[in-house]
């Protein structure tokens, strides 16, 4: 990865009138992809161009974007398990420190845990008690995991199950549990709620909560957003591998008056409990060269500029926004 030197922002006072950094940050992050094509030519799909972040301990910040915007690629690129013709560039803090190959590798699983989307993440040959104690650092595994269950609302003898013995709700449950019994400081979770009935999505997202009560920093990948306004301090709109906003959850009201840019205006108004206006065309596909503003194509009031020279990231309302014209 491409290093750069990070400035620090500010958050929390410390001695001195020091100032300390978010547990993790991201900075004008680009993930590309080297393929072959025919006659063997090389090529570049670039699936994301400029992602920025960051979020604090016991923060919760949801990045929410459409299908195809990216954002499941995040996870893979934080933790370091992206296939060898991947190529990234931009920086990623940890604590305050660039997340370097081997500090991935040593973190992933201990301070850098993910949830994972797909159900089939568990070890299909091991009761799912054993799995979770595996992670426990302490001596009493067991007790810990048995203690974890019940916060979850899992039955004692869930331990000496195995998956395929369980539902959909209740692996969830074990894959939140192994979060919680972990000694992580930063936890993704990569669309923990799609598939689930309401009651059983209410409880992911009520764990999620209880994560960040813990102290553990939260980065919730969805593209429900009704779900992400539920959870989060703070969203991050995703669109065609680009943070276009980073807004407060309380930015969305009304007509989306408090909100900064036009993509999360009319994704905001799409929705069926307010106007369900729908939004006319299609992001940009992977790899697609756009020379602008990502969505200056469907931005109702894009001029020539947009079009011409990519906007950065700037701070608006206690915010943040990639727009010429916000």
């Amino acid at each position: 990865m491409e290093i750069q030197q990070s400035q620090k922002k500010e958050n929390i006072p410390l001695a001195q009138n020091e100032k300390s950094p978010p547990l993790f940050e991201v900075n004008h992050l680009a993930l590309t992809f080297r393929q072959y094509e025919k006659g063997l030519r090389e090529s570049n799909l670039r699936v994301i161009r400029n992602f920025d972040l960051s979020i604090n301990q016991g923060e919760i910040v949801a990045v929410v974007g459409a299908s195809g915007s990216g954002k499941s690629l995040l996870a893979d690129t934080i933790l370091g398990i992206l296939p060898e013709h991947a190529e990234t560039s931009g920086n990623i803090l940890f604590q305050g420190k660039i997340l370097t190959k081997e500090n991935q590798i040593r973190l992933r699983g201990k301070d850098i845990v993910l949830i994972p989307q797909s159900t089939n993440a568990l070890d299909p040959l091991m009761k799912v008690g054993k799995q979770v104690q595996s992670v426990v650092k302490n001596k009493h595994k067991k007790a810990v995991q048995e203690r974890i269950f019940q916060k979850v609302g899992l039955a004692k003898d869930t331990s000496d199950r195995y998956p395929f013995e369980l539902s959909g709700g209740m692996i969830r449950r074990v894959l939140v549990s192994t979060a919680m019994v972990s000694d992580a400081k930063l936890v993704i979770a990569d669309e923990p709620t799609p598939g689930l009935d309401e009651q059983a999505r209410d409880e992911a997202i009520q764990y999620m909560k209880k994560l960040a009560t813990e102290g553990k920093a939260i980065m919730f990948i969805t593209h429900d957003i009704t779900a992400a306004l539920e959870i989060a301090d703070k969203v991050a709109v995703f669109y065609a591998g680009e943070t276009v906003e980073i807004a407060n959850t309380e930015d969305f009201s009304g007509k989306g008056e408090n909100l900064r840019h036009p993509y999360t205006k009319a994704l905001w108004n799409a929705l069926p409990q307010n106007d369900f206006i729908p939004l006319k065309g299609i992001q940009p596909l992977p790899g697609e060269s756009v020379s602008g503003c990502v969505f200056a194509a469907r931005c109702p009031i894009a001029t020539d500029v947009c079009t011409e020279d990519v906007p950065q990231l700037r701070p608006l309302n206690h915010g943040m926004v990639r727009c010429y014209h916000a």
